[in-house]
């Protein structure tokens, strides 16, 4: 975890200088933050179609349409570019504001329906999707950096505003993180039906999130016969 952490770091601060221009082969000028975007692009692809194992330094090179020695100038090994990939991708601290604010309001609603527009929405990027599966399955160490960026965090804040509102007496007394997994999981669940199997939306994104959070909230809603904490036993 601390190697992949130190990974993305160098990546950011690679990408932060912005480098010199240099000539490609066809004559154009082109800097080298945009041959690594570039390559990003490229690896993104391949990674998500093939996996981390089933990919090569070589046909990125070839996607990307350059030398593998280029590859290697900018990222020296492939676990490089697989953090540079998620450094890219990952853009769960653009929604912990809002997600925050809504919270601070007891906003339940607004809660629930920004973590599902965040991955429900018109056009959003399977690339992703596949990128997290391939990892988990592959085994390999990025995949726990992976699972911390891109589900835990919001497990950790649904969860913990989950127990918030439960204590307010808003809420039915569940296991928090239960709950926060389960809604979560309605969420995981369809991304992999519409942009893994590609079953069509029947519906449009804004009223499928709208559908997905009230089901789940009017499950969350304290009932007057609800009693205990819990696990206590009714008697």
């Amino acid at each position: 975890m601390e190697h992949a952490t130190i990974l993305v770091s160098e990546y950011l601060l690679t990408m932060n200088r912005r480098p010199t221009q240099a000539t490609q082969g066809n004559g154009q000028r082109a800097s080298a933050y945009d041959r690594q975007a570039s390559l990003i692009a490229a690896a993104a692809s391949l990674f998500a179609a093939k996996g981390f194992n089933g990919t090569t330094t070589k046909a990125i090179a070839k996607a990307a349409h350059v030398s593998e020695a280029l590859v290697f100038k900018h990222f020296p090994t492939k676990r490089t570019l697989y953090a540079a990939i998620l450094a890219e991708k990952v853009t769960v601290n653009e929604l912990i504001e809002p997600l925050e604010d809504a919270a601070k309001k007891h906003d339940d609603h607004l809660v629930f329906t920004i973590i599902a527009s965040y991955r429900i929405r018109p056009g959003v990027d399977s690339t992703f999707l596949r990128l997290l599966l391939f990892s988990a399955l592959e085994g390999h160490e990025l995949s726990e950096m992976f699972f911390g960026k891109h589900l835990k965090v919001f497990y950790d804040h649904l969860a913990a505003y989950i127990h918030t509102r439960i204590e307010d007496g808003a809420f039915r007394p569940v296991d928090p993180l239960l709950a926060a997994r389960a809604f979560i999981g309605v969420v995981v669940h369809h991304r992999l039906l519409h942009e893994i199997f590609g079953v069509p939306l029947h519906q449009s994104h804004e009223d499928t999130v709208a559908a997905y959070v009230d089901l789940f909230l009017t499950g969350l809603i304290k009932r007057p016969d609800d009693r205990g904490t819990v696990g206590e036993k009714t008697r």
